[in-house]
C-alpha cells in the first residue's frame, strides 16, 4: 500500500507518518509539505511544495498512491473566517481534487475536528468552514473517504506539539486527560490510534464516513 501525507510536522500528521513507517502493509509514504520532516526512512519520500494552492507542477508525482491522509490543520484563534476559509478549504481541495483525478480508487481521510458542523450554518465558524471542507471531500468521488473528528489527543513515541497553545494546554492540564479518560474512556485518543485507524479503515473500510473518538478506538483495535 502507498500512501500520501499531509501535516508530518505537525503532532497529529507525524503520529500517522511513524505509524504508516511501521507498518509492513505500507510500501511507500510521500509527505507532502511545505517544509521537510527531520526523519529518514527507506519508505519515506518528501516532497516539499512550497505553493499549496497549485499542485499543477508535481501532478506526476502523485500517481499510484492507494490512500491520502490529509492531517495539515491551523488553529483558528483571531484568524478571519475568510483567511481560515482559504488555509482550511481552499488548499485542501487544491490537493484533494488533483488526487482523485490522478488516483480515483483511494481512500481519503481527512482530520477534522469533534463539534464539526456538518450543516455548514452553525453560528461556530470554524466548525462551519471544517463542515464545509469535510462535505466536500465526501462528494469528490474517492472510492473511499473518511472525516476524522478526534477529540482530546495525547502525543506518543516523543512527538510534541506543533501549537504552542497545544503545549501549554499539555503541560497544564496534560494531568487531567488520565482522569477524562478513565471517566469517559471513549472521548481521549493518541496520535498512534489515530494513525493505525487510518492504514485499517484505508484496509477494512468502516460503516460511517464520519469517525468519532469512540471509532478510532475501535478502528485501532
Amino acid at each position: 500500500m502507498n500512501v500520501i501525507i499531509t501535516g508530518a510536522t505537525g503532532m497529529v500528521g507525524k503520529g500517522v507518518l511513524l505509524e504508516c513507517l511501521d507498518h509492513p502493509e505500507v510500501e511507500k509514504v510521500l509527505s507532502i509539505g511545505r517544509s521537510e520532516v527531520e526523519l529518514n526512512h527507506p519508505k519515506l519520500v518528501q516532497l516539499i511544495h512550497k505553493d499549496f494552492s497549485d499542485f499543477s507542477s508535481v501532478r506526476d508525482q502523485l500517481k499510484g498512491y492507494d490512500a491520502a491522509y490529509l492531517c495539515m490543520g491551523v488553529s483558528a484563534a483571531g484568524m478571519s473566517e475568510e483567511k481560515y476559509h482559504h488555509l482550511t478549504y481552499d488548499l485542501t481541495l487544491a490537493l484533494a481534487k488533483p488526487l482523485h483525478e490522478m488516483n480515483p480508487n483511494m481512500t481519503c481521510t481527512y482530520v477534522s475536528g469533534l463539534g464539526t458542523d456538518s450543516t455548514e450554518k452553525g453560528r461556530t465558524m470554524w466548525a462551519r468552514v471544517k463542515g464545509k471542507t469535510e462535505n466536500a471531500l465526501l462528494n469528490l468521488g474517492f472510492r473511499q473517504a473518511f472525516m476524522f473528528r478526534p477529540g482530546g489527543i495525547i502525543p506518543k513515541r516523543g512527538i510534541k506539539p506543533s501549537s504552542k497553545l497545544y503545549r501549554r494546554a499539555l503541560f497544564w492540564l496534560g494531568w487531567l486527560l488520565p482522569i477524562i479518560k478513565a471517566i469517559a474512556p471513549n472521548s481521549i485518543v493518541n496520535t498512534s490510534q489515530v494513525g493505525l485507524a487510518m492504514i485499517n479503515v484505508t484496509k477494512n473500510g468502516y460503516d460511517t464516513t464520519i469517525i468519532h473518538p469512540r471509532d478510532i478506538l475501535k478502528i485501532a483495535g
